[in-house]
């Protein structure tokens, strides 16, 4: 059974759906798995390259295979589920997840298992765009905060405990196991939906942009292969500047098309808006810098200081404690009103970049160094993330809440990738600089098999590392001055609401019209 508008009011003044609190378990359950692989692939790192002997291009494949596809359709997922129904996709994106999963989990080669992380990117796209939507539908409005705070926490957890989790299963078992583990995730999802989550849409929703989400994949997967396939081929070379000219054209195309259409994928003239800038620069970061430092962050801990998977995983861990238990007590939350939420987002991102930045200078030392930079940046995404989520949803009409959730999504899926890929690039061309030209600088396994001799295998692994601490530093400056940047937009926006004020209590708010 469908519920109309009026039937969702009636719901949300009854006090919410009487089984609300386990949707939303098992809501939480099938996000927390779509989000661990994001980054529970990070550790498993050594294991593919030896196994499928997949080069440091092949492995980057394999993490952005997954996010690129996911950010690309997030936008046209979240359109269909409103217009062909939240259930339907719900179920639809769990069946797609399990498949993905199990293809991923027996593929023997690292295209197969590229091929597999994209279909399961297909499938986490419905699923991130529709569970938001059911939580805001099952709740009413005394209890809607709460949950929605509930399934933020999950958002931070799921990324940053992946590689945990990640460590466990391959501790145990071969490396197909980190994917194979998320099928009865699914089966239990797609049960649990069918019988307890209300079916709702809007008949009269957006169309999907089907070539909206086609232009945007392809732009940006131009765009990233440039940056993955820089240092191997040289940034000057054809194919680079081929690739690079490519995505940006493309991209630029999606632009026009999304100006032209009269339902968009994404509404342009949301970016005359400051304070929605703002807020996404810093969701863009904070992606940015969390995919990119785990991405360089698992292979220090097991290449450089010569840690097991689980290992390196559990020593991920305080980055993941430290977020929920911050989130938890709604530290980020308080401290918005009386700082300011400009002042709050400076202060959290901040924070990410002199973690990332302790972990780059202080990480050879040993795990002490790496420990401190953890706690800091934990703090710092817990600081920042609720204060960029206000922003965003001040930023846009109530009516409209949905599509900057899912800009925010995409772009932050975005982040994401292009933190792997361009601190990844950053890693390979340091290596490729110091490493002996001899033996060649394909990945650390390979270079480190063919070495000479001890001497040499210690220079290649100190070039490794200093590959590492130069990308983790380059990534602290990137968050340093995003965070920054984003303030500034936001400060900017708060007084423009200011001096407008008294025609208008919040003119900033609303979107502007389309001719």
């Amino acid at each position: 059974m469908t519920a109309t508008a009026a039937e969702q009011n009636d719901l949300a003044s009854r006090g919410g759906h009487p089984q609300r609190w386990l949707i939303l378990g098992v809501i939480c359950l099938a996000q927390l798995t779509v989000l661990l692989d994001n980054t529970v692939l990070n550790v498993a790192i050594p294991s593919l390259t030896t196994e499928l002997n997949a080069s440091t291009a092949d492995v980057q494949w394999m993490i952005n295979a997954y996010s690129l596809v996911q950010s690309g359709l997030l936008l046209t997922a979240g359109s269909a589920s409103d217009r062909y129904g939240r259930k339907k996709m719900l179920v639809a994106g769990l069946v797609l997840f399990g498949i993905g999963s199990l293809v991923a989990g027996l593929a023997q080669s690292s295209g197969q298992l590229i091929a597999a992380r994209a279909g399961m990117g297909i499938g986490g796209a419905l699923l991130i765009t529709t569970t938001l939507a059911v939580v805001v539908q099952i709740f009413d409005d005394a209890e809607r905060v709460k949950a929605i705070g509930i399934w933020s926490t999950v958002n931070s957890l799921g990324f940053a405990v992946g590689p945990l989790v990640g460590g466990v299963m391959l501790d145990h078992f071969w490396w197909g196991a980190i994917f194979l583990v998320n099928i009865p995730v699914a089966v239990i999802g797609v049960i649990a939906v069918l019988r307890l989550v209300p079916e709702s849409k809007n008949p009269r929703g957006d169309r999907p942009d089907l070539l909206g989400a086609l232009l945007s994949t392809i732009g940006m997967a131009a765009v990233v292969y440039a940056i993955i396939s820089g240092p191997e081929h040289g940034w000057g070379s054809g194919q680079v500047l081929l690739t690079a000219f490519t995505g940006v054209a493309v991209l630029t195309g999606f632009v026009l098309w999304e100006l032209h259409i009269q339902y968009p994928m994404l509404d342009m003239h949301f970016f005359r808006n400051q304070k929605f800038i703002g807020a996404v620069a810093g969701a863009i970061l904070v992606a940015f810098g969390m995919g990119g430092s785990l991405f360089l962050l698992t292979q220090h801990l097991q290449f450089v200081l010569g840690y097991g998977p689980l290992e390196a995983g559990l020593r991920t861990a305080p980055l993941a404690l430290t977020v929920v238990a911050l989130n938890l007590t709604g530290l980020g939350a308080r401290l918005v009103p009386r700082m300011g939420t400009p002042a709050t987002i400076a202060a959290g991102m901040s924070l990410l970049a002199a973690g990332l930045g302790a972990i780059a200078l202080l990480g050879r030392q040993g795990y002490g160094g790496m420990l401190l930079g953890l706690v800091v940046m934990g703090a710092g995404i817990a600081l920042a993330m609720p204060a960029m989520a206000n922003a965003i949803m001040s930023a846009i009409p109530p009516e409209k809440a949905g599509v900057g959730a899912g800009v925010n999504g995409t772009l932050a899926e975005f982040g994401n990738g292009l933190g792997v890929a361009v601190l990844g690039a950053v890693l390979n061309s340091r290596f490729a600089a110091l490493v002996p030209a001899a033996v060649g600088a394909a990945s650390l396994p390979a270079a480190l098999a063919a070495a000479d001799g001890e001497g040499e295998r210690q220079r290649i692994t100190d070039a490794f590392a200093s590959g590492l601490e130069a990308s983790q530093l380059v990534g602290a400056v990137a968050v340093l001055a995003g965070g920054l940047l984003a303030a500034v937009l936001l400060r900017r926006a708060e007084r423009a609401e200011e001096a407008e004020s008294t025609g208008d209590p919040r003119p900033e708010q609303r979107a502007p019209e389309r001719a």
